[in-house]
């Protein structure tokens, strides 16, 4: 799943805004659902105020309600009000779904798939530009705070961006192509992709 390139779209995609009550500065981001091959199944995208590939570290903002906006790119035209109805309810349905799965909560478990994150993580890091030693800190900085969010039972991956994200920002990206939401959000990327693909062996 990449976060950098995305194709540009003949049709604008359709969004939908979800609010999600936290505690954090307010980072808008997009969850894209899409069939079309080229684009990622469902990825969180930071908004035009925090670009992907920007190494600048987001102004703070009073604690306030995150706007989870989620796109559709749909490349066809509606038939009638049903099928607008219908997408809709399967809309509103996945994103109430951009959570970890309860039994991740397991101190075990979270130390399982924290691992997993940081070497996922890494080699995704690696392979999307080149290797550099900030990766390594990258990797090790978002693994340990994703491990701490399921510690504390946190199961909205929203929240766990957020938390991620700040965490990140105690890393100097003076030399590296990443940044601190970026990387945040590639790591995220990486645990739906984990979460989907588990979700169907069972």
């Amino acid at each position: 799943m990449r976060l950098s390139l995305m194709p540009s779209l003949s049709t604008p995609p359709k969004c939908q805004n979800v609010t999600i009550n936290n505690n954090y500065n307010n980072i808008p981001f997009s969850v894209i659902n899409n069939g079309n091959p080229l684009l990622p199944i469902r990825t969180l995208v930071a908004s035009s105020h925090y670009p992907i590939l920007s190494n600048s570290t987001p102004n703070s903002r009073p604690p306030t309600d995150v706007i989870i906006t989620r796109c559709q790119s749909s490349f066809s035209t509606p038939q009638n009000s049903q099928e607008d109805g219908d997408d809709d309810e399967e809309e509103e349905s996945l994103v109430q779904d951009l959570r970890v799965p309860t039994h991740w909560l397991l101190p075990s478990k979270a130390m399982e798939e924290s691992q997993w994150l940081k070497v996922t993580l890494h080699k995704w890091l690696d392979d999307e530009y080149c290797p550099e030693e900030t990766n390594v800190e990258i990797s090790k900085v978002a693994a340990q705070s994703y491990y701490e969010s399921l510690l504390e039972k946190q199961t909205d991956l929203g929240v766990i961006l957020l938390n991620m994200a700040r965490n990140l920002e105690s890393i100097s990206y003076k030399e590296s192509f990443h940044g601190a939401f970026s990387s945040a959000n590639a790591a995220v990327n990486l645990i739906v992709q984990r979460i989907e693909l588990q979700g169907k062996t069972f």
